[in-house]
């Protein structure tokens, strides 16, 4: 509560200190995300602002706050939804719980591949999923590559499924991760992202799920001496705008701001490649197991929880993921 009323101050300071900026006919956008400034989300954020302010004629700038300065990720959606900050990055596993839709993305095994998965993004799918949170006042404007998740635990290597009974996995603010441990056998344990070293380090939790980037920067691999990559989940970054500052913004700078967010993308996209690499190369060097599990005997174990989607809308959407490139 008090992370959230905070938030909120912060935000109410944001806007006061716009108001009263120097240049009144500048459009300053606020722009806040959770993540560490070495992420290449941050680095793709400091490239929209740059290209941004290019396609603008320097009318039209952002104010970047990362490392969760303004609250967590579910506390940004909700600023955006009130007004009180115009943009976020946000994994699609919290948004969830507003935008019913994005359970998809938690599934397992949801994806062939890497290319299925840009594939669905880059696709009219993709693009029907980023206009599903129109309704609750939020706006998305593109995906950031987040890789896959997979396991990584402190004191037991997860080389199958049954290694992950009795396992606490700390995960998203997602139902559907939720349900998705829970299948695998492990006991689903939902801690905001900035509390999970402690967590770890505590032994509240005996490990977590994540991609490569995150797993090295967030320095979990200090913690966590394994780490398995089932890939079980492709879960996409959205970048978001509240409807309130989409909306005051006339026709052209809307223009402008969506070509910037496409050059972060393709940006973003680049870097993620390379640094997913070399995250991966930094943890193997600080002692960290790199587990390759057979994907087969995890697909399996959650073949039942995908099935159980059938006849519903996620089913449909799982169906038209399964179509796409055929």
């Amino acid at each position: 509560m008090w992370q959230f009323i905070r938030a909120l101050l912060s935000a109410a300071l944001l806007n006061f200190l716009s108001a009263c900026g120097v240049r009144d006919d500048v459009v300053v956008l606020h722009m806040a995300h959770t993540l560490d400034t070495g992420h290449t989300v941050h680095k793709a954020m400091l490239r929209l602002g740059e290209r941004l302010e290019h396609y603008s004629g320097g009318s039209m700038r952002v104010a970047l706050y990362p490392g969760g300065q303004l609250g967590n990720e579910r506390e940004l959606i909700e600023l955006l939804q009130i007004g009180s900050l115009a943009m976020t990055k946000v994994s699609a596993s919290p948004l969830e719980g507003f935008v019913p839709e994005m359970q998809v993305f938690n599934i397992p095994y949801v994806f062939r591949d890497k290319d299925h998965y840009q594939q669905v993004l880059d696709s009219q799918l993709g693009q029907q999923l980023l206009d599903a949170p129109l309704p609750v006042r939020l706006k998305g404007l593109g995906y950031y590559d987040a890789g896959s998740r997979s396991f990584y635990t402190v004191n037991r290597p997860v080389r199958e499924p049954a290694d992950l009974n009795g396992l606490k996995i700390r995960v998203q603010e997602s139902q559907t991760a939720l349900r998705m441990v829970g299948a695998l056998g492990g006991a689903a344990t939902p801690i905001a992202w900035g509390e999970l070293y402690t967590a770890l380090q505590q032994g509240v939790v005996d490990g977590a799920e994540n991609n490569p980037p995150s797993f090295y920067l967030s320095g979990h691999y200090e913690i966590c001496k394994y780490y398995t990559l089932d890939e079980h989940t492709a879960v996409p970054d959205l970048l978001l705008i509240g409807t309130v500052a989409w909306n005051a913004l006339n026709a052209q700078q809307q223009q402008w701001l969506q070509r910037a967010v496409d050059d972060s993308v393709a940006y973003q996209r680049q870097l993620w490649a390379a640094d997913s690499d070399a995250a991966l190369a930094a943890v193997e060097a600080a002692g960290v197991e790199i587990i390759r599990p057979d994907k087969r005997k995890f697909q399996q174990q959650v073949a039942a929880m995908q099935a159980g989607y059938a006849g519903t809308a996620v089913g449909e959407l799982i169906a038209q993921i399964a179509q796409v490139g055929r």
